[in-house]
Formats: structure tokens, sequence, C-alpha cells
């Protein structure tokens, strides 16, 4: 009686703050009934008939939306957080509206990942990949990597883990698992002629000898083997192939599963989009989802909230972006650039915790990409000057370079021509403040709701 006592007082907590929209509802529910009860995620998984975990630097929110979107369609009752709350708090609080015999599925914090996967206990564990992404929290991402590989190589771990192996480190850790699926691409024609210099993990996880690579695709993700001893990627299980881009609408690409391949028309474009499809689909093969509700799933899916999410400002079309590290950051130029036609940018550079207080990142992001599409840029955040300087540097010419802080004032200051899109980049609480803004103009709904 005591534990359903304060139950119902987070779930009190979680009405009051979706109805004084101020947020903060889907953490302070999962806050307060942690704080009273520290072994309440355990206890209400137990209620889940089973719970796959998504961690990643990049992608795990669009790689939760996207499993859902295919395991709805095979008729599976979800509890997630979908608001993408992905703490400890976040997944308590999403508990407390599951309901029996409901399928959890909950993208974790990379950090938060040994805690939450010890609370739990899941069946399923996708691991996505591995980027060096705000160091005053993380540290040096092999720092995250160890955390992991104790995690599944701890006495009782159970989790199928569901693993990138064209990322060496993540390989490294899912190959200590007791049970794994594999995913990775298989396309030459997807592949980079070099290296990026911001790539990140370019070392044997087993002896330290630099790796060598015979396809590169995204950052430090690729086919490698290392030359000293003999590790090398495996061919993996759940693969992509035939990658093609259509503009910045869609990609389409085969989709090569144990059970049968399928073709796939993804309606957004990237090919890190095609790694979130790729480590969706592998989750969804491990529940037993035949190939063609999962290619199907994935056609039906919509850009999570932020994340090339499609608006309307001003009358113009616009396109809201997620950027954090240089190695997602580079594959959204990337997929910009791809497109010639010019270019209205508002890029929005926020400092905070939330995004990490060393911003010195955007100086290994490859805006020299994107220099000769650039029609107007707008830089904003508690940290523009420094935006601006960047793209200086980059070869941006001054005067097509506006300074702006406050994030209303930059929206309004845009340029460009009027039909022409807009491409709003921004770090995490900087995207968060927009689309707030945008909510409060009627354009966008809540992220809770959006999600």
């Amino acid at each position: 009686m005591l534990f359903t006592a304060k139950l119902a007082a987070a779930r009190a907590t979680a009405t009051a703050a979706r109805l004084s929209r101020a947020g903060g509802g889907t953490t302070l529910p999962g806050k307060l009934l942690l704080r009273m009860e520290p072994d309440a995620i355990g206890r209400l998984a137990r209620r889940l008939a089973s719970t796959t975990v998504i961690s990643a630097t990049n992608g795990k929110t669009t790689t939760a939306k996207m499993a859902a979107a295919v395991l709805e369609a095979d008729g599976r009752r979800l509890c997630r957080n979908a608001g993408g709350a992905n703490l400890t708090s976040g997944v308590a609080s999403a508990l407390l509206a599951a309901g029996r015999g409901e399928e959890g599925l909950f993208e974790v914090d990379e950090a938060a990942l040994p805690a939450v996967v010890d609370a739990l206990a899941p069946g399923h564990l996708v691991l996505g990949n591995l980027f060096r992404d705000q160091l005053d929290r993380y540290g040096e991402l092999e720092l995250i990597g160890d955390r992991w590989r104790s995690m599944v190589s701890a006495p009782g771990f159970g989790a199928t883990v569901i693993h990138n192996v064209d990322d060496p480190l993540v390989a490294s850790i899912g190959s200590a698992a007791p049970a794994a699926i594999t995913f990775g691409l298989e396309d030459d024609g997807a592949a980079r002629t070099s290296m990026q210099h911001a790539a990140d993990s370019k070392w044997c996880p087993r002896c330290g000898t630099r790796l060598v690579y015979e396809a590169v695709y995204l950052g430090h993700l690729g086919r490698w083997r290392c030359p000293a001893c003999a590790l090398e990627r495996p061919r993996p299980e759940v693969r992509a192939a035939a990658v093609r881009a259509d503009g910045l609408e869609a990609t389409e690409f085969r989709l090569e599963l144990p059970r049968g391949d399928v073709d796939v028309r993804l309606p957004i474009p990237g090919l890190y989009n095609v790694y979130n499809a790729l480590a969706a689909a592998a989750a969804c093969v491990a529940h037993g989802v035949p190939p063609a509700v999962i290619g199907g799933g994935l056609e039906q899916f919509s850009a999570a909230f932020g994340r090339f999410e499609r608006i309307t400002l001003s009358g113009r079309p616009a396109v809201l972006l997620l950027v954090k590290n240089p190695a997602g950051t580079n594959e959204v130029i990337r997929t910009l650039a791809a497109d010639d036609r010019p270019k209205t940018l508002l890029l929005a550079l926020n400092d905070r915790i939330a995004d990490g207080r060393d911003v010195s990142w955007i100086w290994d992001v490859d805006f020299e990409e994107l220099v000769e599409q650039v029609d107007s840029v707008v830089a904003t955040g508690t940290r523009a000057a420094e935006m601006a300087l960047r793209l200086k540097y980059a070869g941006v010419s001054p005067a097509r370079i506006a300074v702006e802080p406050q994030l209303g004032h930059a929206l309004d200051a845009l340029g460009g021509e009027d039909d022409a899109p807009a491409y709003l980049l921004a770090t995490y609480t900087a995207m968060l403040d927009l689309r707030r803004l945008l909510e409060e103009r009627g354009l966008v709904r809540p992220y809770w709701e959006a999600a």
C-alpha cells in the first residue's frame, strides 16, 4: 500500500506538470518517485512483458522512434520515454504510465546506461555508437567504453546485445556479451574517400595499434581491421546495401535481414539515419518481427522532434536539426551539402550543462563544406560570437553573418529568399529553446506530444 501511495504522488506530479505546461513532466515525477523509492524502476519494470534499451552518442532518440514505429506496426503495445528524457528519472517517469503486459522501449543516456540496465534488467540492449561528446561531463569516450564493457561482462548480465560492428569500440564491447546481434553497412558506394580529421576511435581496442580501414562510412565507422593482432570487423547480420540519397527528402536502401531482404525508402535523409534504421531493424529482428513489417514500419516513421523536423516559419519551409558534437554535425553538413542550392542558416550554439561547457568542438566541424552554399547565416545562442568567428574562419563572408544572441530576434533576422528553406542547426538546449519559442508562436506542438 505504501508503494501504491508513492506511485499516486508521483503521478499527481506528472499531471500537474502537464497542466502547467511549464515542462518537467518527463523527469520530475521520476525524480520524486526515486527519492521516495530508490528501487522503483525495477519494481515497475516487472509489469512489462519485455524491455529493450537503446543507447548511443548519436541517434538514440531517432532509433527509438524508428523501433517504436515498427513494433507498433507489428501490434505491440509500448511503454517508452518518448519525450527524450533519458536519465534514470526519465525512465522512472515513463514507467509510471506502464500497463501490465506492455513492452518497454527506452532510450538511455550513455553515461547513465549501466545504472539503468542494472535496474531494468532488459532482455535486449542496443548499442549504436560512441563518439566524442561533452568531454567535461563524460571524459574521453574510452571511459564510457570501459563502463559499457564492464556492464555486459558483469555476472548475471543476460541481455542480447544488438550492436554496431562498424564502430570498433562498440564491436569490442558487443563481442564480450553472452548473446549478440550485429548490424552495419555493406556498401562501398556510400564510403568516403578518406577518414575525417575529427574521427575518434581509430585504434585497435585489443592491442592499441592504429586500425586500417577498407571503407569509411561515417566518422570512425567503417570496415576496419587491425594489422597487428588480426582483430577485424565481422560481417554484420543486419545490413544496409545499395544506399541512395533522394535529395533532402529521403534515403533508399536495401535492408538485408536474416529472414529475407526488403527495399526501404526512409523518409529522412542522411547516412547517419541509415545507421539508426539498422539499429532499429536489428532490435526488431530480435523481437521476431517479419522483414515486410520492419520495412513498412521504417517507411511510415516520422522524424523525432528536432531531428530533421520540418516546420513552416513565417510562410517559408524550415528544418530543425540537432547538432551536438563533431561527428554528428559533420554528417548533418555532409547531408545538407549534397543539395547544392543556396542555403539560409541559423546556427544556435549554447554552452549549458546539457550541451557541454566546452564549445571548442566546433573547430572540428567541417563548416567549410557548406561555405559555397551559404546565402546568409545568423549565429545565435549563448556562444553566438564564437560560432560567428568559426564561420568567418571557415570562409563565410562577414557580410553574410549576423550575430544575434537572442533566439527570437535571430529567427526574425533570417534572410535569404522567402520561399527557400531555412536550416536551423542547434545544440541540445538551444534546440529545446527554439522549439519552445516556435510552440509559443503556434508553429509546433510541445516536444512531448511531437515525440
